[in-house]
């Protein structure tokens, strides 16, 4: 209740645009709920179809101006260049979320083709479209922020996560490059990396590989239960980022702690992923 409260006091996201992908569920639906909470107006776009009457009626319900979703899939071109062609016959966005991603477990061996297109299509060219087709809107009336979500994976990869971060990494490249060109255009560009976050994208990620069995994912949905970090708390860290434009914003103690380790001892990531690894196993291997 007491963020809620403190949501309905910023009175810099009222009546704003706010355009957030992936919204759904998970960290996307927070992410919209806090800016409804906030007053602002909402433009949202899933994959998954069935929710967004819902969403919309809850983000309304909540203090959104306005609320507004559609059935997007962010890694097709044609789709999102719609979705933007709506969201701006009234203007451009204030606020671009490029959240929608999906998960994918599994090294480069054990990954298909298919595979990494999958996750590109999702986790990549739903971010480059969104950039693409938002960024010259924003451009045009000089302000706005863009927000890209990452992940602490997009700049310490690991070995059962190779497609994964790969994708993550591209994000953070990305945006660092998007940030220096549309800086004196007036937009800012953030890249938000978090790190274990209990959402539904364990139970619909791809698991490859004799690191990650399907009879392993009950037991990674238990460990993120218990890490116990909710996609609220990304979401404050987002509308952070949109007031204050950090250029990287890691989410989460472990995504700080690698963050600072990438700066400063890269040599010590690797241990640290490692042996966090070791430490998961065993927890499995000991429950009865």
């Amino acid at each position: 209740m007491k963020q809620e409260e403190a949501l309905r006091k910023l009175p810099e996201f009222d009546g704003r645009r706010v355009v957030v992908t992936g919204a759904a569920s998970g960290i996307g639906r927070a992410i919209a709920l806090a800016f409804a909470r906030a007053r602002a107006q909402l433009f949202v776009c899933d994959l998954s179809s069935e929710r967004l009457p819902g969403l919309e009626a809850e983000l309304l319900a909540v203090g959104a101006r306005r609320a507004h979703a559609e059935r997007v899939d962010v890694g097709v071109r044609a789709e999102m260049a719609s979705f933007c062609e709506s969201v701006c016959r009234e203007g451009p966005p204030d606020v671009l979320v490029n959240n929608a991603g999906v998960g994918l477990a599994g090294g480069l061996l054990a990954t298909s083709l298919d595979d990494w297109q999958w996750i590109f299509n999702a986790n990549l060219w739903g971010v480059v479209h969104g950039c693409h087709f938002f960024a010259p809107k924003m451009t045009a009336q000089g302000r706005g922020q863009i927000i890209n979500m990452a992940s602490a994976a997009g700049y310490y990869n690991s070995e059962v996560m190779t497609a994964y971060g790969t994708t993550k990494f591209a994000v953070v490249g990305l945006s660092e490059g998007l940030r220096a060109e549309l800086a004196p255009l007036g937009v800012g560009v953030s890249v938000v990396c978090p790190g274990f976050v209990n959402t539904p994208i364990v139970a619909n990620m791809r698991l490859r590989g004799e690191a990650y069995p399907e009879s392993e994912r009950a037991n990674v949905r238990r460990f993120y239960e218990r890490r116990g970090c909710s996609p609220e708390r990304v979401a404050s860290a987002v509308l952070h980022a949109v007031r204050d434009n950090p250029a990287v914003l890691p989410v989460t103690p472990e995504a700080w702690s690698l963050y600072a380790m990438k700066r400063f001892a890269p040599e010590l990531g690797p241990r640290l992923l490692a042996s966090l690894r070791r430490f998961a196993e065993r927890r499995r291997s000991s429950r009865p």
